[in-house]
């Protein structure tokens, strides 16, 4: 597996922005699909957003308009911006990464979650 970094989290006010980024480690990769997810305490984990290939987003309905998703395919990077955060958004988001990464020999399929980073909005 491939280990994935997070970082962004933290303790913001209702209203206010975070940036999420979820970086892989190693040097090459092709991605199938690369998004974050969040689980929130009691709750199932969910889908948030993710990004195809091709570059097509998919959104969950709470997060739309509120939050985007985006790429640095120079740094093999994806990128969460959350805008207007609400109390209800306060979870643990995981980066999740699917793809192939190259060993030196040969491509290897991977999929991957990240450690997890504490988002709370909270006044």
């Amino acid at each position: 597996q491939v280990e994935l970094v997070e970082s962004g989290g933290g303790l913001v006010q209702p209203g206010g922005s975070l940036r999420l980024s979820c970086v892989p480690v190693g040097r090459s990769f092709t991605f199938d699909s690369r998004g974050w997810y969040r689980q929130a305490p009691g709750k199932q984990r969910e889908l948030v957003a993710t990004i195809s290939r091709g570059g097509s987003t998919n959104y969950s309905d709470s997060v739309k308009g509120r939050f985007t998703l985006s790429r640095d395919n120079t740094r093999n990077a994806v990128y969460l911006q959350m805008d207007s955060l609400k109390p209800e958004d306060t979870a643990i988001y995981y980066c999740k990464i699917n793809g192939n990464v190259w060993n030196g020999s040969t491509w290897n399929a991977f999929d991957s979650w990240g450690q997890g980073t504490q988002v709370t909005v909270s006044s």
